[in-house]
Protein backbone atom coordinates (compact mmCIF):
# COMPACT_ATOMS: atom_id res chain seq x y z
CA UNK A 1 0.00 0.00 0.00
CA UNK A 2 2.77 2.41 -0.87
CA UNK A 3 0.24 4.82 -2.37
CA UNK A 4 -1.52 5.17 0.97
CA UNK A 5 -0.58 7.65 3.65
CA UNK A 6 -0.17 7.15 7.39
CA UNK A 7 -0.45 10.26 9.55
CA UNK A 8 -1.63 11.08 13.03
CA UNK A 9 -2.35 13.74 15.61
CA UNK A 10 -1.85 12.91 19.31
CA UNK A 11 -0.29 9.63 18.07
CA UNK A 12 -0.30 6.49 20.19
CA UNK A 13 -0.17 3.25 18.21
CA UNK A 14 1.30 4.69 15.00
CA UNK A 15 3.79 7.03 16.67
CA UNK A 16 7.22 7.01 15.01
CA UNK A 17 6.44 4.22 12.56
CA UNK A 18 7.81 4.40 9.04
CA UNK A 19 7.58 0.80 7.88
CA UNK A 20 11.22 -0.02 8.63
CA UNK A 21 11.22 -0.11 12.45
CA UNK A 22 8.81 -2.94 13.17
CA UNK A 23 11.26 -5.39 14.71
CA UNK A 24 11.55 -6.24 18.41
CA UNK A 25 14.60 -4.02 19.03
CA UNK A 26 12.78 -1.01 17.55
CA UNK A 27 9.65 -1.71 19.58
CA UNK A 28 11.64 -2.01 22.82
CA UNK A 29 13.36 1.33 22.10
CA UNK A 30 9.89 2.90 21.93
CA UNK A 31 9.00 1.45 25.33
CA UNK A 32 7.63 -1.81 24.03
CA UNK A 33 6.98 -4.68 26.44
CA UNK A 34 7.46 -2.34 29.40
CA UNK A 35 3.80 -2.71 30.38
CA UNK A 36 4.02 -6.52 30.33
CA UNK A 37 7.33 -6.46 32.20
CA UNK A 38 5.94 -4.17 34.92
CA UNK A 39 2.80 -6.30 35.31
CA UNK A 40 4.83 -9.49 35.78
CA UNK A 41 7.54 -7.96 37.99
CA UNK A 42 5.07 -6.21 40.26
CA UNK A 43 2.51 -9.03 40.10
CA UNK A 44 -0.25 -6.55 39.35
CA UNK A 45 -3.67 -8.02 40.06
CA UNK A 46 -5.85 -8.81 37.01
CA UNK A 47 -8.70 -6.84 38.61
CA UNK A 48 -6.49 -3.76 38.62
CA UNK A 49 -5.76 -4.12 34.90
CA UNK A 50 -9.45 -4.50 34.10
CA UNK A 51 -10.25 -1.44 36.22
CA UNK A 52 -7.63 0.58 34.31
CA UNK A 53 -9.13 -0.46 30.96
CA UNK A 54 -12.54 0.64 32.19
CA UNK A 55 -11.13 3.97 33.37
CA UNK A 56 -9.52 4.45 29.97
CA UNK A 57 -12.89 3.84 28.30
CA UNK A 58 -11.29 1.55 25.70
CA UNK A 59 -13.97 0.21 23.40
CA UNK A 60 -13.57 -2.59 20.87
CA UNK A 61 -12.01 -1.29 17.66
CA UNK A 62 -13.43 -3.96 15.37
CA UNK A 63 -16.91 -2.59 14.89
CA UNK A 64 -19.24 -3.15 17.82
CA UNK A 65 -17.48 -0.78 20.21
CA UNK A 66 -18.07 -3.00 23.25
CA UNK A 67 -16.12 -1.92 26.38
CA UNK A 68 -12.92 -3.97 26.51
CA UNK A 69 -12.57 -4.04 30.30
CA UNK A 70 -16.10 -5.31 30.65
CA UNK A 71 -15.54 -8.05 28.05
CA UNK A 72 -12.37 -9.21 29.82
CA UNK A 73 -14.27 -9.38 33.11
CA UNK A 74 -16.67 -11.93 31.59
CA UNK A 75 -13.94 -14.54 31.29
CA UNK A 76 -14.22 -17.05 34.17
CA UNK A 77 -10.66 -16.61 35.46
CA UNK A 78 -10.88 -19.50 37.93
CA UNK A 79 -12.04 -21.98 35.27
CA UNK A 80 -9.95 -25.11 35.84
CA UNK A 81 -9.71 -26.23 32.21
CA UNK A 82 -8.24 -24.72 29.04
CA UNK A 83 -9.23 -21.23 27.92
CA UNK A 84 -8.36 -19.37 24.72
CA UNK A 85 -7.59 -15.84 23.58
CA UNK A 86 -8.27 -14.88 19.96
CA UNK A 87 -7.19 -11.84 17.94
CA UNK A 88 -9.55 -11.17 15.04
CA UNK A 89 -7.46 -9.92 12.12
CA UNK A 90 -9.92 -11.26 9.57
CA UNK A 91 -10.23 -7.84 7.97
CA UNK A 92 -12.43 -8.36 4.92
CA UNK A 93 -14.97 -5.54 4.84
CA UNK A 94 -14.69 -3.10 1.91
CA UNK A 95 -12.97 0.11 2.98
CA UNK A 96 -11.16 -1.42 5.97
CA UNK A 97 -7.37 -1.72 5.93
CA UNK A 98 -6.01 -0.66 9.34
CA UNK A 99 -5.37 -4.04 10.98
CA UNK A 100 -3.09 -5.27 8.22
CA UNK A 101 -1.00 -2.12 8.67
CA UNK A 102 -0.71 -2.84 12.39
CA UNK A 103 0.72 -6.25 11.57
CA UNK A 104 2.99 -4.66 8.98
CA UNK A 105 4.28 -1.73 11.04
CA UNK A 106 3.71 -2.58 14.73
CA UNK A 107 3.16 -6.33 15.22
CA UNK A 108 4.78 -6.44 18.67
CA UNK A 109 2.15 -4.06 20.05
CA UNK A 110 -0.47 -6.68 19.14
CA UNK A 111 1.62 -9.45 20.72
CA UNK A 112 2.17 -7.51 23.94
CA UNK A 113 -1.51 -6.60 24.16
CA UNK A 114 -2.49 -10.24 23.73
CA UNK A 115 0.03 -11.38 26.36
CA UNK A 116 -1.38 -8.83 28.81
CA UNK A 117 -4.90 -10.00 28.02
CA UNK A 118 -3.89 -13.64 28.56
CA UNK A 119 -2.34 -12.79 31.94
CA UNK A 120 -5.40 -10.81 32.98
CA UNK A 121 -7.85 -13.57 32.10
CA UNK A 122 -5.71 -16.55 33.14
CA UNK A 123 -5.29 -17.87 29.59
CA UNK A 124 -2.33 -19.90 28.36
CA UNK A 125 -3.02 -20.32 24.60
CA UNK A 126 -3.91 -17.74 21.97
CA UNK A 127 -4.35 -17.40 18.20
CA UNK A 128 -4.27 -14.52 15.77
CA UNK A 129 -6.69 -15.31 12.95
CA UNK A 130 -5.32 -13.38 9.94
CA UNK A 131 -7.35 -12.71 6.79
CA UNK A 132 -6.52 -15.12 3.99
CA UNK A 133 -5.74 -12.44 1.40
CA UNK A 134 -2.84 -10.77 3.28
CA UNK A 135 0.05 -13.22 3.10
CA UNK A 136 2.97 -10.79 3.59
CA UNK A 137 1.47 -9.48 6.84
CA UNK A 138 0.93 -13.03 8.07
CA UNK A 139 4.60 -13.81 7.43
CA UNK A 140 5.70 -10.65 9.24
CA UNK A 141 3.60 -11.51 12.26
CA UNK A 142 5.18 -14.97 12.32
CA UNK A 143 8.62 -13.32 12.33
CA UNK A 144 7.56 -11.07 15.19
CA UNK A 145 6.31 -14.12 17.13
CA UNK A 146 9.71 -15.79 16.68
CA UNK A 147 11.44 -12.66 18.00
CA UNK A 148 9.13 -12.45 21.01
CA UNK A 149 9.65 -16.12 21.87
CA UNK A 150 13.43 -15.85 21.58
CA UNK A 151 13.43 -12.81 23.89
CA UNK A 152 11.28 -14.50 26.51
CA UNK A 153 8.13 -12.44 26.00
CA UNK A 154 6.19 -15.54 24.94
CA UNK A 155 6.38 -19.18 25.98
CA UNK A 156 6.89 -20.88 29.33
CA UNK A 157 7.41 -18.82 32.50
CA UNK A 158 7.61 -15.48 30.70
CA UNK A 159 10.39 -13.22 32.04
CA UNK A 160 10.99 -15.64 34.91
CA UNK A 161 7.43 -15.42 36.20
CA UNK A 162 4.87 -18.15 36.74
CA UNK A 163 2.89 -16.91 33.72
CA UNK A 164 3.05 -18.94 30.49
CA UNK A 165 1.41 -18.06 27.19
CA UNK A 166 1.71 -19.71 23.79
CA UNK A 167 0.63 -17.55 20.85
CA UNK A 168 0.15 -18.80 17.29
CA UNK A 169 -0.74 -17.23 13.94
CA UNK A 170 -3.47 -18.80 11.81
CA UNK A 171 -3.87 -17.88 8.14
CA UNK A 172 -7.56 -17.76 7.21
CA UNK A 173 -9.27 -18.44 3.92
CA UNK A 174 -10.43 -15.03 2.75
CA UNK A 175 -14.14 -15.45 3.53
CA UNK A 176 -15.81 -12.28 4.82
CA UNK A 177 -18.10 -14.32 7.06
CA UNK A 178 -15.10 -15.47 9.12
CA UNK A 179 -14.83 -11.97 10.52
CA UNK A 180 -17.90 -12.89 12.59
CA UNK A 181 -16.47 -14.23 15.82
CA UNK A 182 -18.23 -17.60 15.96
CA UNK A 183 -17.65 -18.31 12.26
CA UNK A 184 -13.99 -17.53 12.97
CA UNK A 185 -14.02 -20.14 15.74
CA UNK A 186 -15.56 -22.72 13.41
CA UNK A 187 -12.84 -21.99 10.85
CA UNK A 188 -10.11 -22.28 13.50
CA UNK A 189 -11.47 -25.71 14.37
CA UNK A 190 -11.08 -26.78 10.74
CA UNK A 191 -14.75 -26.58 9.83
CA UNK A 192 -16.71 -24.50 7.34
CA UNK A 193 -16.81 -20.88 8.49
CA UNK A 194 -20.46 -20.50 9.48
CA UNK A 195 -21.77 -18.57 12.49
CA UNK A 196 -23.05 -20.34 15.56
CA UNK A 197 -26.29 -19.69 17.39
CA UNK A 198 -25.84 -17.47 20.46
CA UNK A 199 -26.20 -18.10 23.34
CA UNK A 200 -24.01 -19.73 24.38
CA UNK A 201 -21.49 -16.93 23.92
CA UNK A 202 -17.75 -17.50 23.37
CA UNK A 203 -16.90 -16.45 26.95
CA UNK A 204 -18.57 -19.66 28.13
CA UNK A 205 -18.45 -21.87 25.00
CA UNK A 206 -15.87 -20.78 22.45
CA UNK A 207 -12.96 -22.49 20.70
CA UNK A 208 -13.26 -26.29 21.09
CA UNK A 209 -16.13 -25.62 23.49
CA UNK A 210 -13.86 -23.82 25.97
CA UNK A 211 -14.18 -20.27 27.39
CA UNK A 212 -12.78 -17.85 24.80
CA UNK A 213 -12.28 -14.10 24.52
CA UNK A 214 -12.05 -12.47 21.07
CA UNK A 215 -10.87 -8.91 20.41
CA UNK A 216 -9.90 -6.93 17.34
CA UNK A 217 -6.27 -6.31 16.36
CA UNK A 218 -6.35 -2.60 17.10
CA UNK A 219 -7.95 -3.23 20.49
CA UNK A 220 -5.06 -5.45 21.58
CA UNK A 221 -2.51 -3.00 20.16
CA UNK A 222 -4.00 -0.17 22.25
CA UNK A 223 -3.77 -2.03 25.57
CA UNK A 224 0.00 -1.59 26.30
CA UNK A 225 -0.17 2.13 25.50
CA UNK A 226 -3.22 2.63 27.71
CA UNK A 227 -1.57 0.89 30.65
CA UNK A 228 1.71 2.80 30.27
CA UNK A 229 -0.14 6.09 29.93
CA UNK A 230 -2.70 5.39 32.61
CA UNK A 231 -6.42 5.06 32.16
CA UNK A 232 -7.29 8.66 32.99
CA UNK A 233 -4.76 10.16 30.56
CA UNK A 234 -5.75 7.72 27.84
CA UNK A 235 -9.44 8.53 28.28
CA UNK A 236 -8.63 12.25 28.15
CA UNK A 237 -7.23 11.84 24.63
CA UNK A 238 -10.78 11.20 23.44
CA UNK A 239 -14.10 12.20 24.90
CA UNK A 240 -16.42 10.74 27.56
CA UNK A 241 -17.36 7.12 26.77
CA UNK A 242 -14.94 7.23 23.81
CA UNK A 243 -11.46 6.99 25.26
CA UNK A 244 -8.14 7.27 23.44
CA UNK A 245 -7.24 7.44 19.79
CA UNK A 246 -8.63 5.49 16.85
CA UNK A 247 -7.12 4.54 13.50
CA UNK A 248 -9.39 5.63 10.65
CA UNK A 249 -8.95 4.13 7.18
CA UNK A 250 -10.11 6.82 4.78
CA UNK A 251 -10.54 5.99 1.11
CA UNK A 252 -12.51 7.07 -1.92
CA UNK A 253 -12.48 10.55 -3.43
CA UNK A 254 -9.83 12.13 -1.19
CA UNK A 255 -6.39 13.38 -2.18
CA UNK A 256 -4.42 11.17 0.23
CA UNK A 257 -6.24 7.97 1.20
CA UNK A 258 -4.67 6.05 4.07
CA UNK A 259 -4.65 5.30 7.78
CA UNK A 260 -4.86 8.23 10.19
CA UNK A 261 -4.68 7.91 13.97
CA UNK A 262 -6.66 10.67 15.66
CA UNK A 263 -8.42 11.13 19.01
CA UNK A 264 -11.98 9.88 19.18
CA UNK A 265 -14.27 12.89 18.99
CA UNK A 266 -12.19 14.63 16.31
CA UNK A 267 -14.42 16.42 13.77
CA UNK A 268 -14.73 14.63 10.46
CA UNK A 269 -13.68 17.86 8.75
CA UNK A 270 -10.27 17.53 10.46
CA UNK A 271 -9.79 14.00 9.16
CA UNK A 272 -10.74 15.15 5.67
CA UNK A 273 -8.15 17.94 5.92
CA UNK A 274 -5.47 15.46 7.04
CA UNK A 275 -6.31 13.35 3.99
CA UNK A 276 -5.67 16.32 1.71
CA UNK A 277 -9.30 17.27 1.18
CA UNK A 278 -11.48 16.22 -1.70
CA UNK A 279 -9.65 14.98 -4.79
CA UNK A 280 -9.61 17.37 -7.76
CA UNK A 281 -11.52 19.98 -5.80
CA UNK A 282 -14.85 18.15 -6.13
CA UNK A 283 -17.73 18.70 -3.72
CA UNK A 284 -18.37 16.08 -1.04
CA UNK A 285 -21.61 14.19 -1.57
CA UNK A 286 -21.71 11.21 0.78
CA UNK A 287 -19.71 9.43 3.46
CA UNK A 288 -19.92 5.86 4.73
CA UNK A 289 -18.27 6.32 8.15
CA UNK A 290 -17.73 2.79 9.43
CA UNK A 291 -17.08 0.33 6.63
CA UNK A 292 -19.40 -0.75 3.84
CA UNK A 293 -22.05 -2.10 6.22
CA UNK A 294 -22.65 1.30 7.87
CA UNK A 295 -25.53 3.46 6.62
CA UNK A 296 -24.43 6.34 4.39
CA UNK A 297 -24.51 9.95 5.63
CA UNK A 298 -24.98 12.94 3.35
CA UNK A 299 -21.81 14.99 2.97
CA UNK A 300 -23.15 18.22 4.47
CA UNK A 301 -24.30 16.34 7.57
CA UNK A 302 -20.99 14.52 7.94
CA UNK A 303 -19.05 17.78 7.79
CA UNK A 304 -20.77 18.79 11.06
CA UNK A 305 -20.25 15.40 12.75
CA UNK A 306 -17.49 14.20 15.07
CA UNK A 307 -15.79 10.83 14.76
CA UNK A 308 -16.86 8.91 17.84
CA UNK A 309 -19.33 6.14 18.53
CA UNK A 310 -22.04 8.35 20.00
CA UNK A 311 -21.88 11.22 17.48
CA UNK A 312 -21.97 8.89 14.47
CA UNK A 313 -24.92 7.01 15.97
CA UNK A 314 -26.74 10.33 16.49
CA UNK A 315 -26.16 11.13 12.80
CA UNK A 316 -27.88 7.88 11.84
CA UNK A 317 -24.97 5.54 11.17
CA UNK A 318 -22.23 3.75 13.12
CA UNK A 319 -18.49 4.14 13.61
CA UNK A 320 -17.87 0.45 12.95
CA UNK A 321 -14.25 -0.37 12.19
CA UNK A 322 -13.43 3.25 11.34
CA UNK A 323 -13.36 2.69 7.58
CA UNK A 324 -14.40 6.04 6.12
CA UNK A 325 -15.47 5.89 2.47
CA UNK A 326 -15.82 9.35 0.90
CA UNK A 327 -17.78 9.96 -2.31
CA UNK A 328 -17.85 13.14 -4.35
CA UNK A 329 -20.57 14.75 -6.47
CA UNK A 330 -19.83 12.58 -9.50
CA UNK A 331 -20.78 9.35 -7.73
CA UNK A 332 -24.06 7.64 -8.51
CA UNK A 333 -25.66 6.29 -5.36
CA UNK A 334 -27.56 3.61 -7.25
CA UNK A 335 -24.37 2.27 -8.80
CA UNK A 336 -22.60 2.48 -5.44
CA UNK A 337 -25.36 0.49 -3.76
CA UNK A 338 -25.26 -2.05 -6.59
CA UNK A 339 -21.61 -2.78 -5.86
CA UNK A 340 -22.22 -3.09 -2.13
CA UNK A 341 -25.27 -5.30 -2.61
CA UNK A 342 -23.31 -7.62 -4.89
CA UNK A 343 -20.57 -7.98 -2.26
CA UNK A 344 -22.98 -9.09 0.47
CA UNK A 345 -24.84 -11.38 -1.93
CA UNK A 346 -21.56 -13.08 -2.82
CA UNK A 347 -20.29 -13.28 0.76
CA UNK A 348 -23.44 -14.66 2.43
CA UNK A 349 -22.64 -18.10 3.82
CA UNK A 350 -26.17 -19.26 2.97
CA UNK A 351 -26.98 -20.67 6.39
CA UNK A 352 -29.97 -18.38 7.08
CA UNK A 353 -32.85 -18.17 4.62
CA UNK A 354 -33.49 -14.39 5.02
CA UNK A 355 -29.85 -13.62 4.21
CA UNK A 356 -29.31 -16.31 1.59
CA UNK A 357 -32.43 -15.38 -0.39
CA UNK A 358 -32.80 -11.73 0.61
CA UNK A 359 -29.30 -10.56 -0.36
CA UNK A 360 -29.74 -11.97 -3.86
CA UNK A 361 -33.18 -10.43 -4.18
CA UNK A 362 -31.93 -6.99 -3.11
CA UNK A 363 -28.95 -7.18 -5.47
CA UNK A 364 -31.11 -8.10 -8.46
CA UNK A 365 -33.60 -5.32 -7.70
CA UNK A 366 -30.88 -2.66 -7.44
CA UNK A 367 -29.37 -4.03 -10.65
CA UNK A 368 -32.74 -3.63 -12.33
CA UNK A 369 -32.98 0.01 -11.24
CA UNK A 370 -29.43 0.71 -12.40
CA UNK A 371 -30.18 -0.82 -15.81
CA UNK A 372 -33.21 1.41 -16.37
CA UNK A 373 -35.81 -1.25 -15.61
CA UNK A 374 -36.90 -0.03 -12.19
CA UNK A 375 -40.53 0.00 -11.09
CA UNK A 376 -42.44 2.55 -9.05
CA UNK A 377 -42.82 0.27 -6.03
CA UNK A 378 -39.22 -1.00 -6.00
CA UNK A 379 -37.98 1.30 -3.23
CA UNK A 380 -40.71 0.36 -0.80
CA UNK A 381 -40.18 -3.29 -1.68
CA UNK A 382 -36.42 -2.99 -1.11
CA UNK A 383 -37.06 -1.47 2.31
CA UNK A 384 -39.48 -4.26 3.09
CA UNK A 385 -36.94 -6.93 2.14
CA UNK A 386 -34.26 -5.22 4.24
CA UNK A 387 -36.67 -5.09 7.20
CA UNK A 388 -37.28 -8.80 6.87
CA UNK A 389 -33.54 -9.56 6.85
CA UNK A 390 -32.27 -7.25 9.58
CA UNK A 391 -32.40 -8.83 13.01
CA UNK A 392 -33.61 -12.18 11.65
CA UNK A 393 -30.34 -13.98 10.98
CA UNK A 394 -27.87 -15.91 13.14
CA UNK A 395 -25.10 -13.35 12.63
CA UNK A 396 -24.85 -9.70 11.64
CA UNK A 397 -24.11 -10.25 7.94
CA UNK A 398 -27.81 -9.94 7.22
CA UNK A 399 -27.84 -6.60 9.04
CA UNK A 400 -24.69 -5.57 7.17
CA UNK A 401 -26.43 -6.24 3.86
CA UNK A 402 -29.69 -4.56 4.85
CA UNK A 403 -28.32 -1.34 6.38
CA UNK A 404 -26.63 0.03 3.22
CA UNK A 405 -29.87 -0.51 1.28
CA UNK A 406 -32.03 1.24 3.84
CA UNK A 407 -29.44 3.97 4.38
CA UNK A 408 -28.95 4.77 0.70
CA UNK A 409 -32.68 4.96 0.01
CA UNK A 410 -33.27 7.13 3.08
CA UNK A 411 -30.45 9.59 2.35
CA UNK A 412 -30.73 9.72 -1.45
CA UNK A 413 -34.28 8.61 -2.27
CA UNK A 414 -34.65 11.36 -4.89
CA UNK A 415 -31.75 9.89 -6.86
CA UNK A 416 -33.29 6.42 -6.88
CA UNK A 417 -36.67 7.84 -7.90
CA UNK A 418 -35.02 9.74 -10.78
CA UNK A 419 -33.37 6.49 -11.95
CA UNK A 420 -36.70 4.72 -11.94
CA UNK A 421 -38.63 7.49 -13.66
CA UNK A 422 -36.07 8.58 -16.28
CA UNK A 423 -34.31 5.22 -16.83
CA UNK A 424 -30.87 6.77 -16.38
CA UNK A 425 -28.71 8.41 -13.73
CA UNK A 426 -29.27 11.84 -12.21
CA UNK A 427 -25.49 12.39 -12.02
CA UNK A 428 -24.17 13.99 -15.25
CA UNK A 429 -20.97 11.95 -15.18
CA UNK A 430 -23.01 8.78 -15.72
CA UNK A 431 -25.22 10.04 -18.57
Amino acid sequence: MTSLHTRHINPVILAGLDGQNWRLADYVKRGGYSALTRILNEKIAPEQIIAELKTGSLRGRGGAGFPTGLKWSFMPRQHAGQKYLICNTDEGEPGTFKDRDLLRYNPHAVIEGMAIGAYTMGITVGYNYIHGEIWAEYQRFEEALDEARAAGFLGEKILGSEFSFQLHAFHGFGAYICGEETALLESLEGKKGQPRFKPPFPASFGLYGKPTTINNTETFAAVPFLLNMGGEKYAALGKPNNGGTKIFSISGDVAMPGNYEIPLGTPFATLLELAGGMRNGKKIKAVIPGGSSAPVIRGEVMMDTSLDYDSIAKAGSMLGSGAVIVMDETRCMVKSLLRLSYFYFEESCGQCTPCREGTGWMYRMVQRIENGQGRADDLDLLNSIADNIQGRTICALGDAAAMPVRGMIKAFREEFEYHIEHKHCLVPAYL
